[in-house]
């Protein structure tokens, strides 16, 4: 196997198991403690899980490269890990989508109806608001529009780690390799 697919297989799998682990477990814990369903945690897991990305393009460029690596060879080994981390995500998303007979969008949807409701929206206000949640209903049922639209949740916060750790990552000063 080629060093940067080998590096995208282990990094992208290891942010991707932490990733979902957290979140599912976030999900399951919603109902005790409201953080675990907020949109900051899933972004704030994505981002520390997402370090693996760092991880990854430091061990690339101390094991395979000698310590030097430059940006265009740190940003691809770092855009492979968070394309690995993605799909990742996706599959056991969708896995734990099949097992749960896809509750997710129904207690999604509830929960925003109760948030609505206790802003103190109500009658055609709410009613507009709950025809818009169950056109998005329809759409989340079709994997052709959920697979893109939880790729797209992940994957631009693997594209800003893998920028900001191949600028760091392509100065050999930078946390030097060990000898």
């Amino acid at each position: 196997m080629h060093p940067i697919m080998r590096y995208a297989t282990t990094y992208g799998l290891l942010a991707g198991a932490v990733i979902t682990a957290t979140i599912i477990t976030g999900i399951v814990l919603a109902n005790r403690m409201k953080f675990f369903s907020s949109e900051l945690f899933g972004y704030l897991v994505m981002l520390v899980a997402l370090t693996f990305i760092f991880v990854g393009i430091k061990r690339y460029r101390d094991v395979e490269r000698g310590g030097i690596v430059k940006f265009g060879a740190a940003f691809g080994v770092g855009f492979a890990i968070a394309v690995v981390a993605a799909l990742t995500y996706i599959a056991v998303w969708e896995i734990y989508l099949a097992a749960t007979n896809y509750a997710f969008i129904d207690q999604y949807i509830a929960g925003i109806v109760r948030a609505r409701q206790a802003a103190g929206v109500t009658g055609p206000e709410l009613a507009r608001e709950v025809e818009k949640l169950e056109a998005m209903r329809v759409q989340y049922a079709n994997p052709l529009f959920r697979i893109p639209i939880t790729f797209a949740e992940i994957f631009p916060v693997g594209l800003a780690v893998s920028l900001v750790s191949a600028l760091l990552l392509r100065m050999p000063k930078f946390l030097p390799a060990r000898r």
